[in-house]
């Protein structure tokens, strides 16, 4: 009887390789605004999380050694997004109006492939750039900057009742490992990449 994969010699599934998350698999979604359907927005290339914190400075005359002491200060978080711009599609028209309106957008980030969800918060529009060149495709380029925390719900399942209080509460939200109820259901996705 043979082995497992052949006691994984050549075919080791628990290396990290193996593990590794594809960044074409990571998608930015929104909420449309009465927060029923969640969106993939369309036309993605790029997607970065940013995650930072401030330090606060503690260092005073008794300091040992001549060192600086410091202590950690506020967190903030943002994302920034670009692609190809779908003008038609109802994501680029909830992102438009949001930023216009000078409103908040629910977001999420979400693997594609595997169908969990891994961040998702409140965010204000910062920039949403449109590019134009002569010899390519129109591009758009979007910074969102977050309201509230950036929390890690990675073990837990909400309900889309949970989640929208969540949301209004305004954290970033690590969805990863989200799974029933209707919150989950992306209702459209990018070419390609649907269930």
């Amino acid at each position: 009887m043979a082995n497992e994969f052949d006691n994984n010699v050549y075919c080791d599934f628990n290396a990290t390789a193996a593990a590794a998350i594809a960044g074409a698999d990571i998608l930015l979604t929104i909420f449309n605004s009465t927060g029923e359907k969640l969106l993939a927005v369309a036309g993605q290339q790029g997607l970065t999380i940013n995650r930072s914190a401030d330090s606060i400075e503690v260092t005073s005359k008794d300091t040992v050694g001549g060192w600086k002491s410091k202590i950690p200060g506020m967190k903030e978080w943002s994302i920034d997004s670009d692609g190809i711009y779908v003008p038609t599609d109802e994501t680029h028209k909830e992102l438009g109006k949001a930023y216009s309106n000078s409103e908040l957008v629910c977001v999420k980030v979400i693997n594609g492939k595997t169908k969990k969800h891994m961040f998702g918060g409140l965010a204000c529009i910062t920039d949403y750039s449109l590019e134009a060149p002569y010899d390519d495709s129109m591009t758009y380029s979007i910074s969102l900057e977050g309201n509230g925390p950036l929390t890690d719900l990675s073990a837990r399942i909400l309900t889309k009742r949970m989640e929208r209080t969540l949301y209004r509460n305004g954290p970033l939200t690590d969805l990863s490992a989200l799974e029933g109820g209707e919150s989950d259901k992306v209702t459209a996705w990018p070419e390609g990449m649907g269930e």
